[in-house]
Order: C-alpha cells, then sequence, then structure tokens
C-alpha cells in the first residue's frame, strides 16, 4: 500500500509540474528497493491524472466539444473552434512519431544517465524561456503556427526525462505565451496525450499481457489518490503562477539531474 501511495502521489505531482514524471519514477524505486509496480498500475495513475484535467478545467473541456462541433460545421471563427483546432494540430506531430518510436525509445532511452542530462538541460531551457519569453499572448490569441510548434516541441518529451508539461510550457514561453496560459494549454494538451497513452497500455495487456499487476483495490486506490493530488497539483501551479515565475522548477530540475548522476 505504501508503494502505491508514494507512486499515485508522485505520478500526480510531477505529470503536471514541470519536473519530469519518468525522472522520479525511476528515482522513487530506487530509493526504497521496490519492483515494477506493473502496467496495470501505471495505466491507472494515468487515468487518475486524466481525470484531475477533466474537473479542474471542466469549463474549457466542455468549450472544446462545443469547439469540435463548430468546426464540424465549419465555424472556424469561433474562439472555442479555434481552441478546438490549435489543440488538434498541436497533438499529430507526438501522436505520428510516437505510433512508430515508441518501443525503440522504452528499449534504448530509459538509462538514468540520459534522464539526468534531459532533466538538467530542459531545465535550463525552461527557465532561459521563461526569462526570455514575453507575457502578453494568450492562448485565445495563439495561431495555428504557435499551436504546431508546441506540438513538435511535445514530441521531445518522448524522451524520458524531458517532462511533457515542462516542454510544452517551455516551448508555450519562448512563443510568448504569459505564464498561466502556458500552463493552460499545456494541460489541456494533457488530455488527448494521456488519453492515447492509457489506450495504448490497455491494448498493450489485452494482446501482450507480461508481468504481475498488483491486486485489483490497490489499483482502484492508486487511481482515486493520483486523481485527487492532480487536482492539487494543477491547482497549486495555477496559484504560483499568477505571482511568481518558472524558476524554482528549473533550479530543481537542474538539482534532481545532479542527484541521478549521483545516484547511478
Amino acid at each position: 500500500m505504501l508503494q502505491t501511495i508514494t507512486l499515485a502521489l508522485v505520478q500526480s505531482f510531477a505529470e503536471f509540474l514541470p519536473i519530469s514524471s519518468s525522472a522520479h519514477l525511476i528515482l522513487v524505486p530506487r530509493l526504497f528497493g521496490w519492483k515494477d509496480q506493473g502496467i496495470a498500475m501505471d495505466i491507472a495513475l494515468h487515468i487518475g491524472t486524466l481525470f484531475s484535467v477533466l474537473i479542474y478545467f471542466r469549463k474549457d473541456i466542455i468549450a472544446i466539444i462545443r469547439g469540435c462541433f463548430y468546426l464540424l460545421r465549419r465555424h472556424f471563427d469561433q474562439p472555442q473552434a479555434r481552441l478546438a483546432l490549435h489543440l488538434g494540430i498541436a497533438c499529430v506531430p507526438v501522436f505520428a512519431i510516437g505510433v512508430f518510436c515508441h518501443t525503440y525509445i522504452e528499449m534504448y532511452f530509459r538509462n538514468p544517465h540520459l534522464i539526468a542530462v534531459t532533466a538538467i538541460v530542459f531545465g535550463v531551457f525552461l527557465y532561459w524561456a521563461d526569462r526570455k519569453g514575453d507575457s502578453t499572448k494568450t492562448v485565445e490569441q495563439m495561431g495555428m503556427k504557435e499551436a504546431f510548434w508546441i506540438g513538435l516541441a511535445q514530441v521531445l518529451a518522448l524522451i524520458p526525462g524531458v517532462s511533457r508539461s515542462g516542454i510544452t510550457m517551455t516551448a508555450a514561453r519562448a512563443l510568448g505565451i504569459n505564464r498561466e496560459d502556458s500552463a493552460r494549454f499545456s494541460m489541456l494538451l494533457s488530455v488527448p496525450t494521456i488519453g492515447a497513452a492509457g489506450i495504448f497500455g490497455i491494448l498493450q495487456i489485452l494482446t501482450d499481457p507480461v508481468g504481475e499487476n498488483p491486486p485489483e483495490m490497490m489499483i482502484f486506490w492508486g487511481m482515486l489518490i493520483a486523481f485527487g493530488m492532480g487536482v492539487f497539483a494543477i491547482g497549486f501551479l495555477m496559484k504560483w503562477l499568477k505571482h511568481s515565475s518558472f524558476a524554482v522548477f528549473a533550479v530543481y530540475r537542474i538539482l534532481l539531474g545532479i542527484f541521478l548522476f549521483y545516484l547511478f
């Protein structure tokens, strides 16, 4: 139960804060000497965090659904339609490349030293983009070109240690989108991304079940904790960015990378 609670807490915070969930999910079992938690638990934790976004950004989610109907009716001038279109454009690169490269990355890119390097390097990029980026543009003012560049940056998150939320927020800040809206767009972009990862994991279990999974009750509690703490983590980040910068997360990433080099 301790492992379930700890992994759920780590997943919920590291998924949404720009600090790299993959680095933490490698670090935590190593520190406690735990065996792999199983793919079913991984899926449950991701589903929990998916529902966190759906609940916290429920107004945006409803607007996106409306936007999809506007797009079908070719009402491209509606703000909801533009938001739905931009999220769709941002999803294309990672879906296209992830389908072909996922297995290769899982086999060859989970080296702790590589994760340490990416944690540090992209921590520096986050700090640079946050300092350089203008803060005048909102999500509603972004165009298809900005959406595509953010989506292209998200492809880098397939490499462990980069951080999906971290790289998309970095790209958004570099493109001049303000801090709160950079985080908001990143969170909304996580819905199709996490959803696709969950579906892929379920298909993997059905077609090629590997290893043992924890009891169903443990999986349920893991999902529930990830959901509750995910809502808290999103709320914390959004409130933090009202008054502060990404600097503390950039510094944390650099220190985490250094610690990973020391540990491994």
